[in-house]
């Protein structure tokens, strides 16, 4: 066990007050404006600490960390649960004495916290993918003002935000009501397959309110497409900046992004530049940009998670221990780190393929346990092979649903042999 003794300290922050806890008993009470931060480090070299824990409490506790890693403290960043008090008795001055004291004995575990340029990749990631969520509400306002106007455009097209249905609505909001030339905008491969249909959608009944929606949307759609772009070519600086000095790798052919593909020149050979080679893309489901995902909440350096069961446990991936004999317990809430819940989009894609070992495990699990549990287990399936991949360099190669039957039902056969050998039965093979 690490012991650290007298040159720790404690911190709790509060919502107007921090409390520093340098001892077993002193306490001092600083503000949460920038100099309030700002007089706490001062305090703590004066006090001659050299290494803080500190709880992660919302975001808070970003700029206070910054302030402490600055003027070179170790700071520890903890998690909640793991200083928690008798009910009861809980202060704010109590929990910053009681971090520092289980801090001094080592009994604290740090949370991963992004550093340097992988802090920068993971606030423009964060920042796209809200920006996708508020362009995704924007499209269903759309759908809605078409509907009340009864344009059925959203039930003949897949994507009304693709080439052909944003230039229909383009059209209807520069006045075009002639559904013969709304139609004659769409796409080839649409007008071969649904002209008919989409002709019958475009027969609607339109209004000034059910227009001023459509425009609304349509504009607050194209302002988040804007902020995208942004965030990828920032992203896309970034990502030079970082491989700048490295020798390029030739990424070759690479699986294609069908949703939400950034727009980042040569996006394939930059993550391959930043892991030195290994190529996630091997792995079922994962392309250049989920893996860009992944990268964003995890880094490079895997090694820090000691082995694939602390890799999954810390995505929330590893299975509940709520069962004893006949005795359950009803599951404690846990967060859902954004890192796993990239690994669970990534399993329930794998659920509808048919030619992929995982599909056939997710699908199986499925029919007896149910679809949460399912995506679950596939997603812990492939963080396990990622961060084998990553940590130990092993090749990955899906065998197939094939090998993957074929091993169910070995394994069928095997028990019930087992089972007929109990009951004094003789199992014959069939030719």
């Amino acid at each position: 066990m690490e012991i650290i003794h007298n040159n720790s300290a404690g911190i709790d922050i509060g919502s107007r007050n921090i409390y520093i806890s340098p001892g077993y008993s002193e306490v001092k009470v600083f503000g949460t404006f920038t100099s309030d931060f700002r007089a706490a480090a001062s305090y703590l070299l004066e006090k001659g600490t050299q290494t803080v824990a500190m709880e992660a409490t919302g975001s808070y506790w970003i700029i206070l960390y910054d302030i402490l890693v600055e003027n070179g403290f170790d700071v520890w960043l903890v998690d909640g649960r793991q200083t928690r008090q008798v009910p009861g008795r809980k202060t704010d001055v109590k929990d910053c004495q009681w971090i520092q004291q289980l801090h001094s004995y080592g009994l604290l575990n740090r949370c991963f916290v992004a550093q340097g340029d992988l802090k920068e990749v993971r606030g423009y990631q964060r920042l796209r993918e809200d920006h996708l969520r508020s362009a995704a509400m924007h499209i269903n306002h759309m759908q809605k003002s078409m509907i009340e106007m009864n344009i059925r455009l959203p039930e003949v097209l897949d994507q009304i935000q693709g080439a052909s249905g944003m230039a229909i609505i383009q059209a209807i909001l520069e006045g075009e009501r002639d559904p013969q030339k709304l139609l004659s905008l769409c796409h080839g491969s649409v007008l071969k397959k649904k002209s008919a249909e989409i002709l019958a959608a475009l027969e609607g009944f339109y209004t000034e309110r059910g227009i001023f929606a459509l425009r609304q949307a349509y504009q607050a759609y194209q302002f988040y497409q804007m902020q995208i772009r942004e965030c990828d070519a920032a992203l896309n600086d970034i990502l030079v900046k970082m491989n700048q000095d490295k020798d390029h790798r030739e990424a070759g052919p690479r699986k294609p992004v069908r949703h939400h593909k950034p727009q980042i020149d040569e996006l394939g050979r930059h993550m391959l530049d930043l892991f030195g080679g290994r190529d996630a893309t091997v792995l079922p489901g994962i392309t250049d940009y989920s893996w860009l995902q992944i990268y964003s909440e995890t880094g490079t350096d895997l090694e820090r998670w000691p082995s694939e069961k602390h890799f999954t446990s810390w995505l929330g991936l590893s299975p509940g221990q709520n069962h004893s004999g006949k005795a359950n317990r009803k599951p404690k809430k846990k967060g859902r780190p954004n890192a796993g819940q990239i690994f669970r989009v990534l399993a329930q894609s794998l659920l509808k393929s048919k030619k992929i070992s995982f599909g056939a495990f997710g699908r199986r699990l499925r029919g007896r346990k149910g679809p949460m549990i399912a995506i679950k287990a596939v997603a812990r399936k492939i963080a396990i092979q990622y961060w084998r991949l990553m940590v130990k360099g092993q090749e990955f190669v899906d065998q197939g649903v094939a090998n993957y039957e074929m091993v169910m039902i070995k394994q069928t056969e095997k028990h019930l042999k087992k089972l007929a050998l109990e009951l004094n039965l003789k199992v014959i093979e069939s030719d």
